[in-house]
């Protein structure tokens, strides 16, 4: 969470941050905000939007202070709801949508931001099995379509399943990253989740991770790891 808050320019930070070959620090905010989006957790809302007014948020860095909402923009809106299955829910309560429903509004929102690059903060959190795998499965169409998706799980089956590539963090350092099935590994599990695990390949190819019991952890720091790339 914080380096994808980090890379949107919403925290501060020392040494070197780039995107697009720009460090964050140089880019504008509104700037950055065309080309990157950030997709926060559904959580509870404190004012009862529409589906339709949440969504025109973000058009926000594409307008001026005081310049209104255009049928242009309510296009973008359909468009976009469209490309996550929600067509025709513009008028919907934000209060009256599943947890699923809600994740994918924000998705949309980020969508008319009309950015390139799309950060998911913990995106399935929330949501039961079903709509963990409905969401991740529109943010892969999503790439296909030709954006760049860099998303924090926790669940480990989830981003090997989906992701091209994986990054392992252990406490700020970095402790692999490269395809997942070069990623997940049983020491992998063992060093930074303090997990014993069996992993095993189904008939199609997918990974599934068998824990058996936590390991005992060290109540003194680690040593920092060292980054490693593995490809």
């Amino acid at each position: 969470t914080t380096l994808l808050r980090t890379l949107g320019g919403l925290l501060p930070y020392t040494g070197t941050l780039d995107v697009l070959g720009r460090p964050v620090r140089a880019w504008r905010p509104r700037e950055l905000a065309r080309r990157l989006a950030f997709v926060r957790q559904a959580t509870a809302l404190s004012f009862d939007f529409t589906v339709e007014e949440l969504v025109l948020l973000g058009r926000a860095p594409h307008k001026g202070w005081l310049e209104g909402d255009t049928r242009a923009d309510r296009a973008r809106v359909r468009e976009a709801l469209a490309r996550v299955d929600l067509t025709g829910f513009e008028h919907r309560s934000m209060l009256s949508l599943s947890g699923g429903e809600q994740q994918r509004v924000l998705l949309a929102q980020a969508l008319v931001q009309e950015a390139e690059i799309l950060l998911l903060d913990e995106p399935t959190a929330h949501l039961d099995v079903h709509h963990q795998f409905e969401f991740v499965q529109h943010v892969h169409g999503l790439v296909r379509q030709g954006h760049t998706v860099i998303a924090a799980f926790h669940d480990l089956e989830l981003a090997a399943r989906f992701a091209d590539r994986l990054v392992v963090l252990d406490r700020g350092h970095l402790a692999a990253a490269g395809p997942p099935q070069d990623v997940l590994t049983t020491s992998l599990l063992a060093d930074v989740f303090r997990m014993d695990a069996e992993l095993v390949r189904d008939d199609e190819g997918i990974l599934h991770i068998h824990y058996r019991a936590p390991l005992p952890d060290v109540n003194s720091p680690r040593r920092p790891l060292q980054p490693t790339l593995t490809s």
